[in-house]
């Protein structure tokens, strides 16, 4: 996948360079051009000076092409309009923007733009809002038998119940996260876009489960 990360300060630039490691390429956007010195001389991809919502900046850096849009720069303002140009205008599919002011991430969430509040980033967390995939462990009982997980559920979910979500998977939903918020859902809660869904299963069962949750609903055609 080709991903464009916005901004190249010490988040910028390690995104950069464990994505590169993972086999993506990589442009890195920054209106400081020596700032692309923290990406080190090793680092393969493209360094695009400019302003990271400006549309030619953006193709320059390959956006057309980019599955994937990171908005890491110092400011709140400039990421979350980045990722808004990034999803609204180019179509990228996977976009998250970092912000410092946790107030105004519901905001941001009802535009549809995932966030990660700079109080609690990691690299992870990052990295799942772009490459979404299978199960990120949250917590394990001390038997090791049951573990309580972050689970990336298809597009196909969206709509249906949660009651459904059990029953064809075999997981128990523990609690949503909706802009920002945790949700404790009934069996009749329906999931909505943008929800962030945390089940309890069984350990030995995460290979079938994360499948589950990829493929989609029972007749869904995905």
């Amino acid at each position: 996948m080709h991903i464009v990360i916005m901004g190249c300060g010490r988040v910028g630039a390690e995104l950069a360079q464990t994505l590169e490691r993972q086999g993506h390429t990589v442009a890195v956007v920054d209106q400081d051009p020596t700032a692309f010195r923290r990406l080190g001389s090793g680092f393969g991809g493209r360094r695009v000076t400019g302003v990271g919502f400006d549309q030619d900046t953006l193709r320059e850096a390959g956006i057309e092409e980019a599955g994937a849009f990171a908005a890491v720069s110092s400011g709140d303002n400039s990421n979350i309009i980045a990722a808004r140009v990034a999803r609204e205008m180019f179509g990228v599919e996977h976009v998250a923007a970092r912000i410092y002011d946790p107030r105004r991430a519901e905001v941001y969430q009802r535009l549809g733009i995932p966030t990660v509040a700079t109080v609690r980033w990691t690299a992870d967390q990052m990295l799942r809002r772009l490459l979404p995939s299978g199960a990120s462990e949250l917590w394990r009982d001390p038997s090791g038998g049951v573990q309580l997980a972050e689970v990336y559920i298809s597009p196909a979910w969206i709509g249906h119940k949660v009651h459904t979500i059990q029953e064809e998977t075999g997981v128990r939903v523990a609690f949503l996260t909706r802009l920002g918020e945790a949700v404790l859902p009934t069996s009749q809660t329906v999931l909505q876009d943008g929800d962030l869904v945390h089940v309890m299963m069984r350990t030995d069962e995460v290979g079938q489960v994360e499948a589950a949750f990829a493929h989609g609903p029972e007749g869904s055609g995905h």
